[in-house]
């Protein structure tokens, strides 16, 4: 997860890490949206409202 977001701060948004992480972990929460965009490895938080672990640790 760590060089995908790199990715995309280098080439799209260079303003900071935390909005793209975020993104991409509710794209791999079951039930934030309808269909999966990402198959996520780890921990990416819970319907309860625990937060993704850290970038570092996925």
């Amino acid at each position: 997860s760590a060089r995908i977001v790199g990715d995309v701060m280098s080439k799209f948004h260079p303003h900071g890490d935390m909005a793209i992480y975020d993104t991409m972990s509710r794209m791999a929460q079951d039930f934030s949206l309808r269909y999966l965009l990402i198959d996520g490895h780890g921990n990416f938080g819970s319907i309860d409202g625990d937060r993704p672990a850290a970038q570092r640790y996925i």
